[in-house]
């Protein structure tokens, strides 16, 4: 038996956010449409870049979570510590989103096979990504713990509440294309959109099973890890 990685769960938080940002770039940079949930930000992000050219994917991103946050605690009715910090995380994914635009550019390639490589690549890291998020005790994004709270206000079934969200999300993607640009584009919604509504569930399962198999994703400073716990509660 193989002995595991202890201990990583700050390590986890970090890289999470790290490759997340990295496929929503490489989805991005496929131009077979990103996923459902990033969506909403990116066709903001295309919108307002033609009128403010400073306006970033990663700024488009974090002020839309800003916002899902704010909804959050207007239907909770209260305010939580873990709102704001998870904006702080949202903050943290979109400075790194950035970061990766700059590397590998903001353009969609025009090489095909890289396109295809780009997008399987994106669909990849990011299920993975979201597999380490659901085992870190840190912050997640807005996306990810609206659902959390709406399944626990209405005491819905929370994979229900993630469908229902999801599908939503597509919604108001289609309805903003349609309100910016006037038409359907399948460089924001495509093939790859398709893909990862399919995929994305099973990846993120498997990939799973392999971390809870080969680490432990335990805080690394409990005295910390405790006093995060009551400040949550």
């Amino acid at each position: 038996m193989k002995r595991k990685i202890i201990n990583v769960g700050e390590l986890t938080w970090l890289l999470a956010i790290v490759l997340c940002s990295l496929s929503v770039c490489l989805s991005a940079n496929s131009g077979f449409g990103v996923s459902m949930i990033v969506a909403p930000a990116y066709i903001l992000y295309l919108k307002i870049v033609t009128l403010l050219p400073w306006f970033t994917f990663g700024m488009a991103e974090y002020c839309l979570q800003g916002m899902l946050l704010l909804v959050c605690c207007m239907v909770m009715k209260r305010f939580k510590w873990k709102y704001l910090l998870s904006f702080g995380t949202a903050i943290l994914y979109g400075l790194c989103l950035d970061f990766w635009r700059l590397v590998f550019g903001s353009a969609i390639y025009d090489i095909l096979w890289l396109r295809f490589f780009s997008c399987v690549a994106g669909m990849i890291i990011g299920s993975f990504s979201i597999a380490l998020f659901l085992r870190s005790y840190l912050p997640q994004e807005a996306y990810e713990l609206l659902v959390k709270e709406l399944s626990i206000k209405t005491g819905a079934n929370m994979h229900k509440v993630k469908w229902i969200y999801d599908i939503s999300s597509l919604g108001a993607a289609i309805l903003l294309m349609f309100l910016f640009f006037h038409q359907f584009s399948f460089e924001m919604i495509g093939i790859g959109t398709l893909i990862v509504t399919l995929l994305n569930t099973p990846l993120i399962a498997f990939w799973g099973r392999l971390i809870d198999r080969y680490a432990s994703l335990n805080s690394a400073f409990p005295k910390f890890y405790q006093k995060y716990e009551e400040l949550m509660d």
